[in-house]
């Protein structure tokens, strides 16, 4: 069995002189090697402990009319890159004929460098004894925190490649360790409250375990003491976490795949045009110093790099792969997906805050404001290609600076509305599972609770 714990020249030298015995000029391969560990506890004790060792790689094949053939597997030894190949080969017969997928141009183009990580992962009775200690710390915090229900700590060794019959060789390792928890109250007479956060880091000993136990702790107190809302519009104000989950749901307003398949909010006369407040400047950064795992190439073995989406509240790029890019005309932005059929995806989004405060939009004064910390169900209830959303949500009713926790409630609206209608970005950007954001404040939005105005 082939490994991808070295570069993937053994993988090239195999999948080279294999081709060449199967009469096949023209492939690429990409794909992945992930090593994992996790563990569970429940009431201090291990719940589920998991490792896993899993590999795939897709395989595409040209054939001498230019058609292509794709197939994947899990075996990287010579056997199992000859059938996937063969494979491959046999399926390019029935290829399609038009705007069929080449290699990128920029495959074989210089990398941007990254800080080496550690690639070592810790032993699972040390991940065991580190959540239970959390775990025990969380339940002491507060007298109602009854349970930590949900919660993990895992580690990760991914390893990418992809390699070409044009000379392309790209290989990336990293490791990352994710710490969630997800805690749930028991009051008399009260129903339950929950709240949740996480943390990431390379490494178990960077990681900010105290971090991740205080926020949990401190948004479950923040809703011990709930109350109903009126159903009525209010002025908002979005949690990084909230705002960028919101346009990760509507991403295809600048997906340029999706524009080519007529299933975006956009078209191919929007670029350029202003579709949100001059007050928002959005990129997909996938070097961001705060991306954990900051890949440096895509699927097609493109570069990635900072690509600016939304600036001044216009639409001023797209992302592509090396075929979107070739029909529009322009270059691969290193955000494609490797497989049956190539994807684009956004890797991680830079919302810049604003540059300056205002007294005006003041979190900790603010009355008669809604603060959505958390959205939910956005599989079902965003429609995508109308651009309508209504969600239920965790959050706060602002009432002169005191935060009232909302008991239940959704929020309603269309997206290209709410961009246009951004009224404020605080100064301070925060991380969040998206990317970079400040808090988002916008115009009114309907809000439906369990009290009628």
């Amino acid at each position: 069995m082939v490994t991808l714990v070295s570069p993937t020249q053994t993988i090239a030298a195999l999948a080279q002189m294999t081709a060449q015995r199967l009469g096949i000029k023209k492939y690429d391969l990409g794909g992945a090697k992930i090593d994992e560990v996790s563990v569970q506890v429940q009431q201090g004790e291990p719940k589920q402990v998991k490792a896993s060792q899993r590999s795939g790689i897709t395989v595409r094949v040209w054939n001498e009319r230019g058609q292509m053939g794709v197939t994947s597997t899990t075996d990287l030894d010579e056997r199992g890159l000859e059938l996937a190949l063969g494979m491959a080969r046999d399926a390019s017969q029935f290829g399609v004929e038009e705007n069929i997928p080449d290699f990128s141009p920029e495959a074989t183009a210089p990398l941007h460098p990254l800080e080496p990580v550690p690639t070592t992962l810790a032993p699972a009775n040390l991940l065991l004894e580190t959540l239970i200690r959390a775990e025990t710390a969380l339940l002491e915090s507060h007298p109602a925190i009854a349970s930590v229900p949900y919660n993990g700590l895992s580690q990760r060794q991914v390893e990418h490649f992809y390699l070409n019959s044009e000379g392309a060789n790209r290989h990336q390792a990293d490791t990352s360790t994710t710490i969630y928890l997800y805690s749930k109250t028991d009051q008399a007479g009260r129903k339950p409250r929950s709240a949740g956060a996480f943390r990431l880091s390379h490494g178990l000993d960077t990681l900010d375990i105290e971090g991740c136990i205080q926020e949990t702790a401190r948004k479950t107190a923040s809703h011990l003491d709930y109350q109903p809302i009126i159903s009525k519009p209010y002025p908002v104000v979005f949690s990084p976490e909230a705002i960028l989950s919101l346009i990760s749901a509507f991403s295809n307003l600048f997906n340029a795949q999706s524009i080519l398949d007529r299933q975006s909010l956009s078209n191919l006369d929007s670029l350029h045009q202003a579709i949100a407040s001059p007050l928002l400047n959005l990129y997909d950064d996938a070097l961001h110093p705060q991306n954990l795992g900051a890949p440096q190439f895509d699927g097609e073995g493109t570069p990635t790099r900072r690509v600016p989406l939304i600036e001044k509240g216009v639409l001023t790029g797209l992302l592509h792969s090396a075929g979107t890019a070739k029909r529009m005309a322009t270059s691969p932005t290193g955000h494609a997906n490797l497989g049956a059929k190539v994807t684009v995806g956004a890797h991680f989004y830079d919302l810049l805050p604003g540059t300056e405060a205002d007294p005006a939009y003041d979190r900790h004064r603010g009355d008669g404001i809604v603060w959505i910390d958390d959205l939910h169900a956005l599989h079902a209830g965003v429609k995508a290609l109308q651009g309508s959303f209504s969600l239920p949500f965790d959050g706060w009713l602002l009432r002169n600076g005191e935060k009232i926790s909302i008991e239940s409630a959704t929020v309603a609206g269309d997206i290209r509305t709410l961009l246009q209608t951004i009224e404020y970005l605080e100064p301070t950007a925060e991380f969040s599972r998206y990317g970079m954001a400040p808090h988002v404040w916008v115009a009114p939005l309907a809000i439906t609770g369990d009290r009628d105005a």
